[in-house]
């Protein structure tokens, strides 16, 4: 992705490995501040993925990948590891594919680990191009969209899902307009999504979450595309708090309404969304932001970190294979093995 720092234009990633430390962009400092975190251990590395210093289905199944290559290493047994690396997200399937991968090919050569880690986040960058190839032809000259959440390359190591298409046309010369929810309790829309897009010179306007339903009303969103941390086999979408809103509304007005993940997010082993497991996370997160309350002493709150949008409030979904429909997913997954 492209990043302004310090005047100049760079291109980074949201995470990549140096010999035996996992470098990462620490997105809770941005945008304010472009900070790197080192995790040298499988202690820092597990801080890494709870504390959302790397967020995102794809990119925290990047860093769990990386992090079981090279728990041998760093003195941690294997199947020690992968529980504690299993454990620090629950809802998110990407981390569980890539960690039964690299296990599965270090119980015969622990040194093969850190390749087959390598060869998956690569596999997880070009997933995303070929997103961004599919889905950008649903975006017309001047096309205006609603994201929730960020669902780009600090989500997904590089491209994006949901922002992957949106780059793609924005750098094939058409011009893309970006509604971005600022997605609370952890504003991600606001804080990242806004600075990707900053980095890409892709106009846009930061909106309070609940300014979608007005905007769709009056005709001022074309479409919306979200990403996505899990997905059934009936095509029911586990993603950010206040996805399913924004689904809703969508049909209400008549918007169409994508989900752009790939193939790894779909999780085969689900009956329906009833076994998604749904985290909650901290209180704090919501009765206060960057250390300062913002509410009454004693107050409560609840802070489920995901909902999940049932199939029927879905136009498609944007793929590496393809912009597919929910009755398509069973025969894909099947083919993908």
């Amino acid at each position: 992705m492209k990043v302004i720092s310090g005047g100049e234009v760079k291109d980074l990633r949201a995470l990549w490995r140096e010999g035996e430390e996992i470098v990462f962009i620490d997105q809770r400092m941005l945008p304010h501040k472009l900070v790197f975190y080192r995790a040298s251990s499988l202690k820092e590395a597990t801080v890494a993925i709870r504390e959302m210093i790397v967020r995102g289905a794809p990119a925290i199944g990047a860093a769990g990948a990386l992090s079981l290559a090279l728990s041998h290493r760093w003195g941690v047994d294997l199947q020690e590891a992968y529980r504690r690396l299993k454990e620090t997200r629950p809802t998110a399937y990407d981390l569980f594919y890539a960690l039964n991968r690299i296990r599965t090919v270090m119980k015969d050569d622990p040194e093969e680990g850190m390749v087959e880690a390598e060869r998956y986040i690569e596999e997880v960058v070009e997933r995303c191009r070929r997103i961004g190839e599919a889905g950008e032809e649903l975006l017309e000259d001047g096309a205006r969209v609603l994201t929730h959440c960020n669902a780009g390359a600090l989500a997904t190591v590089d491209w994006g899902t949901a922002l992957a298409p949106i780059r793609m046309a924005s750098r094939r010369g058409r011009r893309v307009f970006v509604w971005v929810d600022e997605t609370r309790p952890w504003l991600q829309g606001s804080r990242l999504t806004s600075w990707e897009l900053m980095g890409e010179g892709i106009e846009h306007r930061i909106i309070a979450d609940n300014a979608a339903g007005h905007l769709m009303q009056r005709g001022e969103v074309d479409l919306v595309i979200v990403g996505a941390d899990r997905i059934t086999p009936g095509g029911d979408v586990a993603n950010k708090i206040g996805t399913l809103e924004k689904a809703v509304l969508a049909r209400e007005f008549g918007v169409p309404f994508y989900v752009a993940a790939p193939i790894s997010t779909f999780d085969p082993s689900l009956k329906d969304w009833r076994d998604i497991p749904i985290e909650e996370r901290r209180e704090e997160e919501v009765l206060g932001f960057g250390g300062v309350k913002v509410a009454p002493e004693g107050a409560r709150a609840k802070n489920p970190s995901f909902d999940v949008t049932p199939a029927k409030y879905i136009t498609a979904y944007i793929t590496e294979l393809g912009v597919i429909g929910k009755d398509e997913i069973k025969r894909y997954l099947k083919e993908v093995g």
